[in-house]
């Protein structure tokens, strides 16, 4: 999944105070700190809502050309992060840039953003075909052939008002809407989400064959909870839990970092020393861990295995709402150690 030549520092350790991506420039420009060109990157960002706090010193980078996926619970912050990038909002301290530039209302701006919110706004009386033709006259990028291609592949008249189609038929035209106008930063929240398994799955071959097709130049920072969707094209991963980022990198490199250790049930004081223990689950006589490594596993008393990412995620994300968690190290939820890769492997 990892692109050619691209690497992302990653977040620190799970209780680090909630900043990730550190390694990139800060000073809104188009290259991180190794030369990779970047899409979209936050420093300390803050949006409050009154009393609410949405997002707190959020600080992340997603490398230009990459499919991100943006996880995280219900009011994490993603959609208030995504709403930000888009010029939508503006954040209350701290700061975004998207491919250089502070996010704004401003066409020059607008011309390369592409947002696609999760009620997915149409106008209901007009058809997908006036809809097409509106897109036309304000992006001019407008990949008109393209879009109508793809919508009577996937059998959605042109002709109908939107608010007749059918809530998965009306998700297609949102989605077909904002590729066609070829930007080069896609924001989706939560896109799919009513579409079935084999229009889901449409979408996301659109998807990364526009990101291939663009060559370098498309970045996508999609949301959603579906985390077999998201494994099966994301490359990169924003990970978001009470309003801070716990992980931001490259998946494969945040997958090596981390392990599930199972065996006995005892003491884990002399572990944490070496690793960070994200979440553990327990019973009478055995514990299964998931750390993130510091070194090698020298206790011979654990069997380390390989995670995936949906073990990864809702470890950090069971350990976040455990009752008085403290560093992310105290019970949580952990995948399953029968879904886990390898379960054989020594670390």
């Amino acid at each position: 999944m990892t692109g050619p030549g691209r690497r992302l520092s990653v977040a620190g350790g799970a209780g680090d105070g909630g900043h990730a991506g550190d390694g990139g420039h800060r000073g809104g420009g188009g290259n991180g700190g190794g030369g990779v060109a970047v899409a979209v990157e936050t420093c300390g960002l803050t949006k409050r809502f009154r009393r609410v706090t949405a997002l707190s010193e959020c600080s992340v980078t997603v490398p230009a050309g990459r499919i991100s996926a943006l996880v995280g619970p219900n009011g994490a912050g993603k959609t208030t992060l995504l709403r930000v990038l888009a010029g939508l909002a503006r954040p209350t301290s701290g700061s975004a840039a998207v491919l250089g530039g502070t996010p704004r209302q401003d066409p020059a701006f607008l011309a390369d953003i592409g947002y696609l919110a999760q009620e997915i706004p149409l106008y209901r009386r007009l058809s997908a075909a006036d809809h097409l033709t509106i897109g036309a006259r304000l992006n001019p990028r407008w990949d008109d052939a393209a879009a109508r291609a793809r919508l009577a592949e996937l059998g959605v008249p042109l002709d109908r008002p939107v608010g007749t189609l059918s809530g998965g038929q009306r998700a297609q035209v949102g989605l077909t809407l904002a590729l066609a106008k070829r930007p080069r930063v896609l924001l989706l929240d939560e896109p799919v989400a009513a579409l079935d398994p084999l229009a889901r799955r449409q979408f996301l071959a659109t998807l990364t064959t526009a990101v291939a097709d663009a060559a370098g130049d498309l970045t996508v920072l999609l949301s959603s909870h579906v985390i077999a969707d998201l494994e099966r094209i994301c490359d990169h991963l924003v990970l978001l839990s009470a309003s801070r980022p716990r992980l931001c990198g490259d998946i494969d490199e945040l997958l090596d970092q981390h392990r599930v250790l199972v065996g006995p049930r005892k003491d884990t004081a002399g572990l944490a020393r070496t690793h960070t223990i994200v979440a553990a689950t327990r019973t009478d006589r055995q514990q299964t861990l998931l750390v993130r490594l510091g070194g090698p596993v020298l206790d011979p008393a654990y069997l380390a295995a390989e995670v995936n990412l949906e073990d990864l995620v809702l470890g950090y994300m069971g350990a976040e709402v455990a009752p008085g968690s403290s560093a992310l190290s105290s019970v949580g939820s952990v995948g399953s150690v029968s879904s886990v890769r390898s379960a054989g492997e020594r670390s």
